[in-house]
């Protein structure tokens, strides 16, 4: 699986750009990924129709937006984009507006970029090396903070099978995308529990998890999807951010009653 800092290069960072508001925004984020080969303009009308038709739910944390859509013909390899915005923009996300920073995904499949999705999890989950992204001076900075991301983690112990094991479902408007990244954060808390082994987490889009959803014991996701999903006969939580591992083990805590 390729890297982070290999996925996103250089020349895909692009710091205190104008945007007069949230269209313009993706647009820059997919203009770099045009430039630098990962998609065609037809991807970036693409993230923007995504946010129309699913609300604002790619805001994942307090400032970041993750935009991107489906994958697609559209989409020419897997890459990502970084940009940091000259002032903030209203997404209309009830929690975590205004967005000052955009991150860009284009993606084939799932597979490709889970280990990139990893180590962009732990960064942001870090405050300090959080900081250190948005201060950044130059995008070689934050290309260099990128890359000190880590080897990528190891692969999760294989779930215990029978009538222990727990599924928990991420879920997004793409499966791709916001909903790997919540993943990522969810598997980090249940490896410090020692419930690895027991809990299996899967991310998929709106429309699988109703069908997946007698499969899990609850359904994580943004507001915006948790209207769209409605009554799925299991636990649907609400994750505001998705970068905090504090909130996935309050939510886990609660899911659990431990």
């Amino acid at each position: 699986m390729a890297a982070l800092s290999e996925i996103l290069p250089v020349e895909a960072v692009l710091l205190d750009v104008p945007a007069a508001d949230w269209r313009e925004a993706v647009r820059r984020a997919g203009d770099l990924m045009v430039a630098t080969g990962a998609a065609t303009d037809t991807y970036t009308a693409e993230m923007i129709e995504n946010v129309r038709e699913n609300g604002p739910y790619i805001v994942i944390a307090p400032g970041l937006a993750f935009a991107h859509a489906r994958p697609s013909p559209a989409v020419l390899r897997t890459g990502m984009s970084w940009v940091r915005l000259a002032a903030p923009v209203e997404f209309g996300h009830e929690a975590n507006d205004p967005v000052e920073l955009v991150v860009g995904l284009a993606a084939r499949d799932a597979s490709e970029h889970t280990a990139a999705m990893g180590a962009l999890a732990r960064l942001l989950a870090d405050p300090d090396t959080a900081r250190a992204l948005r201060e950044a001076p130059t995008p070689q900075d934050v290309h260099a903070v990128l890359g000190g991301g880590g080897a990528p983690a190891e692969p999760r112990k294989e779930a215990a099978r029978g009538s222990d094991l727990h599924k928990i479902l991420t879920v997004c408007g793409n499966g791709v995308g916001t909903s790997l990244f919540l993943k990522q954060t969810v598997e980090g808390v249940l490896d410090r529990w020692g419930w690895d082994r027991y809990v299996t987490v899967e991310a998929t889009d709106t429309i699988s998890a109703k069908g997946k959803a007698n499969e899990a014991v609850a359904i994580l996701t943004s507001r915006e999807i948790a209207r769209t999903l409605g009554d799925v006969g299991v636990p649907v939580k609400v994750v505001e951010d998705f970068t905090s591992a504090t909130e996935a083990d309050r939510v886990l805590r609660d899911t659990y009653d431990v």
